[in-house]
């Protein structure tokens, strides 16, 4: 297991209260032995003009399990930040909810490395999107 923080799927739903999480309706639905997986819908909130899934909103929600995840890599007073965030569209939503999967790539002691892949309800590919954060 590469957590180090004992968490619960509704301690981690209530820290994004009152934010861009909430906003969004991104949900954390699974955390395994080493991945964190968050949901999130694609509607008028995270559409672009044409009606397809927004770009940014899926980088919102791989910021958000990555930097989630990264946390629960950290213990004591530690804080996780962003530093680098990039984003393949790959294929293109217009309804229903995204699934996004969150895996590290490194972590270490000064700053992590993320994958997270985004996939339809068709569990197709969406977005593959690569997170860097450091540890303050």
């Amino acid at each position: 297991m590469i957590w180090k923080r004992a968490v619960t799927l509704e301690a981690l739903n209530s820290m994004g209260e009152g934010n861009m999480v909430s906003l969004l309706d991104i949900r954390f639905e699974r955390i395994s032995e080493d991945a964190l997986e968050a949901s999130m819908p694609v509607d008028s909130r995270t559409h672009q003009p044409f009606g397809l899934l927004h770009g940014g909103a899926s980088v919102v929600l791989a910021e958000t399990l990555g930097s989630v995840a990264g946390y629960l890599c950290t213990d004591g007073e530690q804080q996780v930040v962003g530093v680098e965030v990039n984003a393949n569209h790959l294929r293109s939503v217009r309804s229903g909810r995204v699934r996004g999967v969150c895996r590290a790539l490194h972590t270490g002691k000064r700053h992590q490395v993320w994958q997270i892949d985004i996939f339809d309800e068709q569990n197709k590919l969406c977005c593959s999107s690569r997170l860097t954060t450091a540890i303050i």
